[in-house]
């Protein structure tokens, strides 16, 4: 079941989508040692991609072993989104993907995300200016069914994602929940598939409600998508992909041990430490290890431990103490 988007092949069609705090570097590493074949990054404020100081290196980071990813932008003017899209491709990402989904106030109240789905013509505007800015290089746009829920007729959706087709995209990608519903109440698999059904010969990405590997492979099923992203189900579970390409070669899902499941944190904890400092290493593993825990059979014990953990040597204390032995 590969996958195309533009002229990049994707070996799978399942791979890690957008979450702020989450989709950086060093996780991004961590899942592609354990089978996902595309990574988005987390989104970019377009000045940002363009200030050059911490913030700009902390954000945006490439390495050999993480291709082929996205880097996804936000904006709200057409001529900045594409600079920082020159900018993004100068640095060597494979595909440049316009976020026009995120349902966080903050960046809504601000006009950016989720916002352009309430103003298609500057949605649009900023299409046509980054294609335009990267010739050869896929551009690909992030999307929700509709602003508001009440929005049954989605008639700002369809003014999009045609115009961003017609502009040259090379995918969009749609979360099937509206901009207000954030992420509660059922994401609409069934828009998916009149979705593919208008535009049968594009590529076209879902998400929304994988919160499993079974997921991931019944939206394949389900809606007719060429491509699946997997952002809040495959966050502390890396194995999320490998398990997938388990299911669909008619295998059952390996399920790591604790000494392997261990052996990762601890791996992810070295990434974060290399990527940005060991007090910012130490900070985003106690949040991920929360995520983690999930897994474990102890998860409320351990999430309980995990919580009252302060420094380096407590949380190492913790991680040995419910990852290694019988449980």
């Amino acid at each position: 079941m590969p996958l195309r988007i533009g002229a990049i092949p994707i070996d799978f069609p399942v791979g890690l989508g957008a979450l702020a705090g989450y989709s950086d570097l060093p996780y991004r590493l961590i899942c592609r040692s354990l089978g996902v074949p595309y990574c988005v990054t987390e989104a970019m404020l377009d000045r940002q991609v363009l200030l050059e100081g911490k913030l700009r290196k902390r954000l945006i980071r490439l390495d050999p072993a993480d291709h082929p990813v996205a880097g996804q932008i936000m904006g709200t003017e057409p001529e900045v989104m594409a600079e920082a899209a020159r900018s993004l491709d100068g640095m060597g990402f494979d595909i440049i993907d316009l976020n026009f989904a995120c349902p966080v106030r903050k960046v809504v109240s601000h006009k950016r995300g989720g916002a352009l789905m309430n103003d298609p013509d500057r949605a649009l505007a900023i299409v046509r200016a980054v294609v335009e800015a990267v010739p050869g290089r896929p551009v690909t746009v992030k999307l929700r069914r509709s602003f508001r829920d009440a929005d049954k007729t989605h008639e700002v959706f369809w003014t999009i994602a045609r115009g961003a087709f017609e502009a040259g995209v090379a995918a969009i990608a749609v979360h099937a929940r509206s901009v207000e519903q954030k992420y509660t109440g059922r994401a609409d698999w069934g828009f998916l598939a009149a979705l593919k059904r208008e535009f049968p010969d594009r590529t076209i990405l879902g998400s929304g409600d994988v919160t499993s590997p079974a997921d991931a492979l019944r939206m394949l099923d389900e809606t007719g998508v060429d491509g699946v992203l997997a952002a809040r189900g495959a966050i502390g579970n890396p194995w999320f992909f490998e398990q997938t390409r388990d299911l669909a070669a008619g295998r059952p899902p390996r399920k790591p041990g604790l000494d392997e499941q261990r052996d990762v944190i601890y791996r992810h904890f070295r990434l974060a430490c290399e990527a940005y400092d060991p007090q910012r290493g130490l900070k985003i593993l106690r949040h991920f290890s929360l995520q983690y825990a999930k897994m474990h059979p102890r998860r409320t014990d351990l999430r309980n431990a995990l919580v009252a953990v302060r420094t380096e040597e407590q949380w190492r204390a913790v991680i040995d103490a419910f990852y290694s032995g019988p449980q």
